[in-house]
């Protein structure tokens, strides 16, 4: 059997099959390792913007065009973007990060929740684009999957745009935000 030389040895599985419990704080330690790109969904919902910052996100099909977000089914987020059926994606840029941790933030205010940032409506969707962003994509949701605590949301893309062609895109690794060097 292998060891971690971070932590101890893997545990074994249950005789009766059952998977192992693994501690929460060292899955989050270990999948944090893996980069991920920094993005802003948002949807209008019975005419009201809503936001919430994700790194999952991801392509998946070619044929058709699909991707997908997940979103935890306790966040206020959830519903709206489930009811609205459409929604885009902005990449946010090195130089977003306020953009992600405000909405990234729990319990903050409802009322105008672009406000301050300089944004577009995407002509397929209706939901909002961030000017600064290094890519977006519009999409119409295609399937919801059950994902534990979240719902994988699957979108059929509509569009795509960018913004700031130019722009580095934000990363989140170990639980901090970096740039490309």
């Amino acid at each position: 059997m292998s060891t971690d030389p971070g932590g101890p040895r893997a545990p074994r599985p249950d005789p009766d099959g059952a998977a192992p419990r693994i501690d929460p704080l060292r899955f989050r330690q270990v999948v944090g390792r893996f980069a991920t790109g920094v993005a802003v969904v948002t949807t209008v919902a019975d005419g009201v913007d809503h936001g919430m910052t994700v790194n999952a996100f991801t392509s998946v099909s070619l044929d058709p065009l699909l991707v997908l977000i997940c979103v935890q089914r306790t966040a206020r987020f959830h519903d709206a973007v489930l009811d609205a059926g459409v929604w885009a994606v902005s990449v946010l840029t090195e130089d977003m990060q306020e953009a992600s941790r405000w909405f990234a933030t729990r319990g903050r205010p409802l009322d105008d929740p672009l406000r301050g940032w300089e944004h577009r409506r995407g002509a397929a969707t209706g939901a909002a684009i961030f000017a600064g962003a290094v890519a977006a994509v519009e999409c119409r949701t295609h399937a919801v999957h059950d994902g534990g605590d979240h719902s994988i949301v699957v979108g059929e893309v509509l569009a795509l745009h960018m913004p700031d062609p130019s722009g580095k895109p934000l990363i989140f690794y170990e639980g901090e935000y970096r740039g490309i060097a």
